[in-house]
Protein backbone atom coordinates (compact mmCIF):
# COMPACT_ATOMS: atom_id res chain seq x y z
CA UNK A 1 0.00 0.00 0.00
CA UNK A 2 2.73 2.16 0.52
CA UNK A 3 3.76 2.36 -3.49
CA UNK A 4 0.38 3.51 -4.16
CA UNK A 5 0.99 7.34 -2.46
CA UNK A 6 -1.32 9.95 -2.10
CA UNK A 7 -2.77 10.74 -5.45
CA UNK A 8 -3.59 6.69 -5.72
CA UNK A 9 -5.29 6.76 -2.82
CA UNK A 10 -7.25 9.95 -3.83
CA UNK A 11 -8.02 7.80 -7.00
CA UNK A 12 -9.39 4.80 -5.52
CA UNK A 13 -11.78 6.50 -2.79
CA UNK A 14 -12.83 8.87 -6.15
CA UNK A 15 -13.20 5.22 -7.26
CA UNK A 16 -15.58 3.70 -4.94
CA UNK A 17 -17.48 6.75 -4.53
CA UNK A 18 -18.47 6.70 -8.21
CA UNK A 19 -19.03 2.88 -8.12
CA UNK A 20 -21.50 3.39 -4.98
CA UNK A 21 -23.05 6.67 -6.57
CA UNK A 22 -23.77 3.94 -10.13
CA UNK A 23 -25.61 1.35 -8.04
CA UNK A 24 -27.89 3.44 -5.80
CA UNK A 25 -28.69 5.37 -9.23
CA UNK A 26 -29.31 2.70 -10.59
CA UNK A 27 -31.13 1.06 -8.30
CA UNK A 28 -33.60 4.48 -8.08
CA UNK A 29 -33.34 3.99 -11.76
CA UNK A 30 -35.00 0.67 -12.09
CA UNK A 31 -37.15 1.28 -8.88
CA UNK A 32 -38.79 4.20 -10.99
CA UNK A 33 -39.31 2.35 -13.96
CA UNK A 34 -41.31 -0.36 -12.03
CA UNK A 35 -43.58 1.97 -10.33
CA UNK A 36 -44.48 3.55 -13.86
CA UNK A 37 -44.79 0.11 -15.36
CA UNK A 38 -47.53 -0.87 -12.41
CA UNK A 39 -49.72 2.34 -13.67
CA UNK A 40 -49.38 1.14 -17.32
CA UNK A 41 -51.09 -2.63 -16.35
CA UNK A 42 -53.90 -1.42 -15.42
CA UNK A 43 -56.61 -1.62 -18.44
CA UNK A 44 -59.61 -1.66 -15.73
CA UNK A 45 -58.65 1.64 -15.18
CA UNK A 46 -58.76 2.69 -18.66
CA UNK A 47 -61.74 0.61 -18.78
CA UNK A 48 -63.85 2.06 -16.33
CA UNK A 49 -62.69 5.85 -17.49
CA UNK A 50 -63.80 4.91 -21.52
CA UNK A 51 -66.91 3.23 -20.15
CA UNK A 52 -67.63 6.75 -17.57
CA UNK A 53 -67.00 9.05 -20.95
CA UNK A 54 -69.31 6.71 -23.51
CA UNK A 55 -71.96 7.28 -20.59
CA UNK A 56 -71.51 11.15 -20.09
CA UNK A 57 -71.31 11.10 -24.54
CA UNK A 58 -74.96 9.34 -24.33
CA UNK A 59 -76.41 11.88 -21.66
CA UNK A 60 -75.52 14.57 -23.69
CA UNK A 61 -76.68 13.25 -27.34
CA UNK A 62 -79.69 12.33 -25.40
CA UNK A 63 -79.74 16.13 -24.80
CA UNK A 64 -79.66 17.84 -27.34
CA UNK A 65 -81.91 15.17 -29.50
CA UNK A 66 -84.74 16.62 -27.64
Amino acid sequence: MSNIGVPGIILLIILFALTILFFVSFTAFIRKLLKNSDKRNHPSNIDSRLNRIEDELRSIHKKMDR
